[in-house]
């Protein structure tokens, strides 16, 4: 299975982006979707996610500007960021938790996938 990200750039402060991420592979089943980032000297954070049971949530830091959705038919999610900000600076990631056939083996649990990483820059 991989995680193929897309769409970052550079975007003045104010404008949009929409990154997409396509999983490709054997894929049986996706219980969540999610993108991350993560700044120079912090930490990976939680942006937003989609959870088959737990639903759909933000960081506060993003409620309101960012839009998270999925294509199931497409095995694919997208993350459309408006009102961008400075602070929104950061490598993005995607991530998906999947049920997946590897090697000819189905896993028994659910796996974590990660995409490469897109840079979105956002220049005040």
């Amino acid at each position: 299975v991989q995680l193929q990200a897309s769409g970052g750039g550079l975007v003045q402060a104010g404008g949009s982006l929409r990154l997409s991420c396509v999983a490709s592979g054997s894929i049986l089943s996706t219980d969540r979707v999610a993108w991350y980032r993560q700044s120079p000297g912090k930490e990976r954070e939680l942006v937003a996610r989609i959870d088959t049971i737990a639903g759909t949530n933000y960081a506060d830091s993003v409620q309101g500007r960012f839009t998270i959705s999925r294509d199931i038919t497409k095995n694919a999610v997208y993350l459309q960021m408006n009102n961008l900000k400075y602070e929104d600076t950061a490598v993005y990631y995607c991530n998906m938790l999947m049920r997946a056939v590897e090697n000819g083996i189905l896993s028994s649990l659910p796996n974590n996938y990660w995409g490469q990483g897109t840079l979105v820059t956002v220049s005040s």
